[in-house]
C-alpha cells in the first residue's frame, strides 16, 4: 500500500491526494468573482447554447450531445503528476474494453485545476470529463459547467455500489439538490495514538470522548515533558476545532433552518472543554503548529495522540516503527454514535458541453468499478468511494485505513454537512477564524465569542447565498 504525505483539511481547496506545498493556496474567493458567481447562481438555468464539437470544446452554457458512444474523449486529472501513473493504468484498461473508445489525458496540476476549469467555462476548451473535488465543485456546478448525474447512476452498474455517506457529501457540496460529483476517494479524521505509551498506562484504545480525555491527562508528565496530546493552534486549525465539537455533542446538521448550528451551547461548552487541553496537556508550541509541526512533534516519541487524516500515517510508520501506534476514527459518544464533520472528497464529473457523454459516462462508470476504483485508491492511500473496492485486501491489511472506510460507510456514522458550496467558505473559515481561535487558545478570546464571530459570518453568508440561488 502506498501512502503519501499530504493535507487534508475540509478547509483547504487541495484535492485528496495533493502532497503538501503543490495544492492550490486560495484564501478566499475575491469579492468581484464571487459577485460573478451570486449572478450565475441565478441564472444557471437559463444558460443555453450550441452544442460543441466531439473534442469537448465547449464552454458552460452549451448543452452538447449523447454522441455515438466512440471516438475520443478528454479527460483532464486535477491532480496531474501526482496522479498520472495510475490514471493512465486506469486508462489503459479502459481502452483494452473499450477499444472504440480513445481517451485523450491531460494532467492539471492541482495549483492550477479550479483556474484552467474556470478559463475553459468562459473562453471554451472543457473536457469531455474531469476531477472535480469537492472544495470547487459547487463554483463549477454553478456556472453551468456540469451534468446532473442522478439519472446515469440509477441506471448504472454503480447503482447501490457507492458510500451513501460519500454520495451525501458530494451532492452538499454541489448545492445540495443535483448530484454533480461521482465520488471516487475520501480521507477522513483519524486519532493517531501511541498503543506503547497507553499500555504503560494501563489505558484503553481512545475510541470514545471520554477515554480521549482521560488518556490526555494520564500520558501527561509536564516535568518530563510528556503530554498527551498535541492540539492544532496554526494554519488548518478550524477544521479538527469543529469536529471536535460537533463529534462530542452529537449535532448532526450544520444549519437549522437559515442558521448555523456553530454556536449552539452544546458545541460551545464541547469546544471548551477540547481547548482547555491547551498547556495543560499539550505542547504550548502547538499554538503556532500547523499540521507539518503537529505530526513532527507527536513522532518524536513523547506525546500520546494526535488528530490527524490517514496521510501522514508513513511518516509516523518511518519515526516509531511498526507496532508502536495505531490510527482509529475520532472518537464516539459513549453510546457509540459517531458524528463527524465532512471531509473533502475527490470524484469525477461530466461536463454538460461535451458532445460525446455517452463514452464519458462510460469512462465515469469503468474507474469507479470496484476494481478501478482499489486499484486507484491503493495509489493515493485513500478511502475508496465503491463500498465493493473498500472490502479489498489491501485495505483490510491496513488497519487505519479499514476502520477509516468503516466509519465512512458505516449507517451509525453521522456526517456533518459543510457549506462547501458558499462563495465566502474558504476565506470565513480561514484568513477571518484562524487568528481568532489562536486567541482563544492564548486565553484572548473567549469560545463562546469565536463561535459566535464565526456563526454570525457564515449566517450572512448562507442569506446571500439563498439571495442569488
Amino acid at each position: 500500500m502506498k501512502i503519501s504525505r499530504r493535507e487534508n483539511s475540509p478547509f483547504e481547496n487541495n484535492p485528496l491526494d495533493t502532497p503538501p506545498g503543490t495544492g492550490p493556496r486560495r484564501p478566499g474567493v475575491p469579492r468581484a468573482r464571487r459577485a460573478a458567481v451570486a449572478v450565475a447562481l441565478g441564472s444557471v438555468l437559463a444558460l443555453t447554447a450550441t452544442a460543441c464539437g466531439d473534442d469537448g470544446s465547449g464552454g458552460a452554457g452549451d448543452k452538447g450531445t449523447e454522441g455515438s458512444g466512440k471516438g475520443e474523449i478528454t479527460f483532464w486529472d486535477n491532480n496531474g503528476g501526482v496522479r498520472t501513473d495510475i490514471w493512465k493504468q486506469i486508462i489503459a484498461d479502459f481502452e483494452k474494453k473499450y477499444p472504440d473508445i480513445e481517451v485523450k489525458y491531460v494532467g492539471v496540476p492541482a495549483a492550477s485545476a479550479q483556474s484552467k476549469y474556470d478559463t475553459a467555462i468562459q473562453g471554451g476548451g472543457l473536457p469531455d470529463v474531469g476531477g472535480v473535488g469537492t472544495a470547487m465543485l459547487a463554483e463549477v456546478a454553478v456556472q453551468g459547467a456540469l451534468e446532473p448525474l442522478d439519472s446515469r447512476i440509477e441506471k448504472s452498474s454503480l447503482n447501490g455500489k457507492l458510500s451513501r455517506n460519500l454520495l451525501d457529501v458530494s451532492r452538499a457540496a454541489g448545492g445540495g439538490e443535483a448530484l454533480y460529483q461521482v465520488p471516487t476517494s475520501a480521507n477522513n479524521g483519524t486519532l493517531w495514538y501511541r498503543t506503547d505509551l497507553f499500555e504503560a498506562a494501563g489505558l484503553d484504545a481512545p475510541t470514545s470522548w471520554s477515554k480521549f480525555y482521560d488518556a490526555a491527562a494520564k500520558l501527561t508528565d509536564k516535568g518530563k515533558n510528556e503530554f498527551g496530546f498535541t492540539i492544532r493552534g496554526g494554519e488548518g486549525s478550524i477544521a479538527p476545532a469543529l469536529d471536535a465539537a460537533y463529534g462530542q455533542t452529537g449535532i448532526t446538521s450544520f444549519w437549522d433552518g437559515d442558521r448555523t448550528t456553530v454556536n449552539d451551547p452544546k458545541n460551545v461548552a464541547a469546544l471548551e472543554k477540547y481547548v482547555a487541553l491547551y498547556k495543560k496537556a499539550t505542547p504550548s508550541a502547538d499554538v503556532n503548529n500547523d499540521f507539518t509541526k503537529m505530526v513532527a512533534q507527536w513522532d518524536s516519541g513523547t506525546i500520546g495522540m494526535l488528530s490527524h487524516n490517514l496521510g501522514s500515517y508513513q511518516d509516523h510508520l518511518k519515526a516509531l516503527g511498526d507496532g508502536t501506534f495505531r490510527g482509529v476514527p475520532n472518537p464516539t459518544l459513549d453510546d457509540g454514535t459517531r458524528v463527524q464533520i465532512s471531509n473533502p472528497v475527490d470524484g469525477l464529473s461530466l461536463f454538460k458541453s461535451g458532445k460525446n457523454k455517452a463514452a464519458a459516462w462510460k469512462f465515469i462508470e469503468f474507474a469507479v468499478s470496484a476494481a478501478e476504483n482499489s486499484k486507484f485508491n491503493e495509489s493515493a492511500g485513500q478511502v475508496p468511494a465503491n463500498t465493493d473496492a473498500a472490502k479489498e485486501a489491501w485495505v483490510q491489511q491496513a488497519e487505519p485505513t479499514r476502520l477509516a472506510a468503516e466509519a465512512l460507510n458505516g449507517t451509525g456514522t453521522k456526517i456533518v454537512q459543510l457549506p462547501y458550496y458558499l462563495p465566502d467558505w474558504n476565506t470565513i473559515s480561514k484568513a477571518d477564524n484562524e487568528p481568532n481561535f489562536q486567541k482563544v487558545l492564548l486565553g484572548k478570546m473567549s469560545v463562546k465569542d469565536f463561535l459566535d464571530t464565526l456563526a454570525d459570518q457564515l449566517n450572512k453568508a448562507q442569506a446571500d447565498w439563498k439571495a442569488h440561488h
